[in-house]
């Protein structure tokens, strides 16, 4: 069978340790738009993050973890349902979500958990599935956010988003659950989210440091088609003055906007004043510096959830996953933001923490989806999965099995035209190699990603690699009729 379809079957998962009786609690953390390279685990020089090392040193770190639509709706409907964009109805950021269609927290509800989501929800309808739920409205705020609950918005809450929602989530664990149920919460964050506005005790942070650019910042966009040079994420060109901080938070009250101003209107007064090279490095060291402070924030709540868990003797007995909705750019390419099927937006983070299952310190390089997270949570916790999941467990990968069976291909569809510019497209990639259609424009794209892991420079019309597109174009038509496009 594809995956556990019944409590009695569970007894194997649980040989290191856990059993039948002692069901894990599910701790899913999931943040927006953190870009891998934003964890110092993951090999980076640009800040150190203890919390999220702790976790990847305690757990296994997955190195290939893939997105199938890498924007915030359409990824968080993936997770929810492990169905493509094209089934789960969530397309693009614009659409409404079905939430009567069946979803992780059901599966995992109908197994005996109790089930939780605090943060950002993002997909417009009511969530549904929930014995709890306290989520933002829309994108909702860093400063003083509003949230929405089933009586309604709640006036703007007095702090920081990220340290309020782990506020209340911990709180939820602590003194709102049934104690007799595992539990399973979605811990969802707005960070990293633009427009990265820092906690009040981080507007100083990294003041002192200039940060190394990426030597593709001022990319022209040679040597691939025309849908790149015709984004509108440039961090030259695009980023305006609320993502630049030269205005302050909308939500701010006039205590924070103080300590804002006396932070940012010294540091402001240096940008130059004319477009050009100079004032692009300003832009880039303004964004990286607030990117990484709110990461900084992000580190330090990731931390406060983890000293909970020892604290109330939860570690040996909740499996914990922190993953974001997708990758971001940090200047690579000139780009902010995600969407394209380029590597800095496709891979996403992906820690697991499973006391006696998963090896301590263990790296993992192979293809997993976000389209998957939510089979493994359901077969973790021993919940039936619909027959019409495209999404696979990786249990097996967890525990350290051989999974000779495992994918070596991955399907990817961006839907929303409007979005910064960014073309529709399609396409399939491997480990080695990544083949991208532009259709509306008819143009295609092909990247070796050993040769060219920047990908600077499409070979498609490459005589020598002839034989690889056309193994992938094969691949592609083969992946569309697999997952009913």
């Amino acid at each position: 069978m594809r995956f556990l379809r019944c409590f009695a079957a569970l007894g194997f998962l649980f040989s290191g340790g856990l059993n039948a009786a002692e069901r894990p609690n599910i701790l899913f953390i999931f943040s927006d738009d953190h870009a891998p390279t934003a964890i110092s685990a993951y090999g980076n020089s640009l800040i150190n993050t203890p919390n999220f090392d702790r976790l990847a040193n305690s757990g296994m770190k997955f190195t290939r973890a893939l997105v199938t639509n890498s924007i915030c709706a359409p990824s968080r409907a993936v997770v929810l349902t492990g169905k493509y964009s094209h089934l789960n109805g969530q397309k693009t950021n614009k659409d409404t979500f079905d939430g009567s269609q069946p979803t992780v927290p059901k599966w995992i509800r109908k197994a005996g958990y109790e089930t939780a989501i605090v943060g950002k929800w993002h997909l417009k309808s009511e969530p549904t599935g929930f014995d709890y739920w306290h989520v933002l409205p829309g994108q909702g705020d860093y400063y003083n956010p509003k949230f929405r609950t089933p009586t309604g918005i709640t006036k703007p809450v007095p702090g920081y988003a990220t340290d309020l929602i782990t506020d209340h989530a911990l709180d939820w664990i602590k003194t709102k659950r049934d104690a007799d149920k595992p539990f399973y919460l979605m811990l969802h964050h707005k960070a990293t989210h633009g427009k990265w506005d820092p906690a009040p005790r981080h507007l100083t942070l990294f003041d002192d440091r200039t940060f190394p650019e990426p030597d593709t910042l001022f990319d022209d966009y040679k040597g691939r088609t025309k849908a790149a040079s015709q984004h509108e994420m440039g961090i030259a060109d695009h980023m305006g003055d609320s993502r630049l901080h030269l205005v302050p938070p909308r939500s701010i009250n006039a205590q924070q906007l103080k300590k804002w101003n006396k932070a940012y209107d010294p540091k402001n007064a240096t940008r130059p004043a004319a477009p050009g090279a100079e004032q692009t490095r300003w832009n880039y060291q303004r964004y990286i510096h607030d990117y990484l402070r709110v990461v900084k924030s992000l580190d330090e709540n990731i931390g406060r959830t983890l000293d909970f868990l020892n604290v109330n003797g939860l570690a040996d007995n909740t499996v914990v996953i922190y993953s974001s909705d997708q990758g971001f750019y940090l200047g690579e390419h000139g780009w902010f933001d995600k969407r394209w099927m380029y590597e800095q937006s496709l891979r996403t983070p992906l820690l697991v923490r499973w006391p006696g299952v998963t090896k301590a310190g263990s790296v993992n390089d192979d293809m997993v989806l976000n389209l998957d997270f939510g089979p493994t949570m359901a077969e973790i916790a021993g919940a039936t999965v619909p027959d019409d999941v495209q999404g696979r467990s990786f249990t097996r990968l967890l525990k350290g099995e051989p999974a000779p069976d495992w994918r070596s291909s991955m399907y990817y569809h961006y839907y929303e035209s409007s979005g910064h510019g960014v073309a529709k497209h399609e396409g399939v990639a491997t480990k080695t190699h990544k083949l991208i259609h532009f259709y509306e424009h008819g143009d295609w794209e092909l990247f070796d990603l050993h040769a060219d892991p920047k990908e600077m420079k499409s070979v498609f019309d490459d005589p020598e690699y002839s034989g690889v597109r056309s193994s992938l174009e094969r691949e592609l038509k083969r992946l569309r009729v697999e997952l009913k496009l």
